[in-house]
């Protein structure tokens, strides 16, 4: 005899059980997922941030004019 004809049928309960199965494993992946994608886009906002002050102030470095009081 073959696998299939020794095997009991397959109820619709048991399928409601291994997708519910199924379901749990994934969405503790997508938590852990979601939760790392969280922290670098964080981290590369940071980035961004830092980034643009840094060549702002060396801009802002090269356009300032120094003007020199004397009194007489």
């Amino acid at each position: 005899m073959s696998a299939a004809a020794t095997a009991p049928p397959i109820r619709k309960a048991d399928i409601e059980a291994k997708l519910r199965e199924l379901q749990g494993g994934v969405s503790t992946r997508a938590r852990a997922a979601e939760t790392t994608a969280l922290r670098v886009g964080i981290g590369v906002a940071i980035a961004i941030v830092v980034v643009a002050f840094l060549v702002g102030r060396r801009k802002g470095r090269s356009r300032t004019t120094i003007v020199e009081i004397r009194r007489i």
